[in-house]
């Protein structure tokens, strides 16, 4: 199965579905996947306001976007633990995902050279992707938050409870192609 499938680490319900993507790749699941940045700061710009690849000091995630979109795009082999990592700054540590520092000490912590990364990252070309994943995003497929899961031409926004869940995320998956169906929302959530 090929798929992509929308981030921002600010989101938690990303997060839950980005490491569920995550660990059925590491058991084995024969998927192709393309994580997609989308940038939840760019949605929630007041009018008038430049976008956040044009101005993107001081933006809410849009910094530990561009190190995961650098690491993704220049070191491939490397994405999988520092993606969970950039999620944790948030999710795990409760850190700002806009604090250089952090964001250097999670990728060193990955065992990576963040000097190295760094250069990567002032080099501008994730700026670029991330301007262009998340206009793709929005003008191709609809996309209007994360996590999106994306088949073909077929776009759903989808929020799993629990982290991880490889097995909600198949369940999902299957659903993707189900065009008949078009929201399917719980009034209230059982917890």
């Amino acid at each position: 199965m090929e798929f992509a499938v929308t981030f921002d680490y600010l989101c938690p319900f990303a997060r839950n579905v980005n490491e569920a993507v995550l660990t059925g790749l590491d058991q084995g699941r024969g998927w192709n996947v393309r994580f997609h940045a989308f940038s939840l700061a760019q949605v929630h710009l007041e009018e008038g306001e430049p976008p956040v690849w044009e101005a993107p000091e001081g933006r809410s995630g849009v910094l530990a976007l561009r190190w995961g979109l650098a690491v993704r795009d220049a070191i491939p082999e490397a994405f999988p633990r520092v993606h969970r990592a950039l999620f944790a700054i948030r999710h795990d540590r409760g850190a700002d995902l806009n604090d250089e520092e952090i964001v250097r000490e999670t990728i060193r912590e990955q065992g990576l050279d963040p000097d190295e990364v760094g250069r990567l990252v002032e080099d501008g070309a994730s700026l670029e992707t991330l301007a262009a994943e998340h206009t793709e995003a929005v003008e191709r497929w609809g996309v209007f938050g994360v996590p999106t899961i994306i088949v073909g031409d077929e776009a759903v926004f989808v929020r799993l409870m629990e982290r991880d869940r490889v097995d909600d995320l198949e369940k999902v998956l299957d659903l993707v192609g189900f065009v008949r169906l078009n929201e399917f929302k719980r009034t209230r959530v059982p917890r």
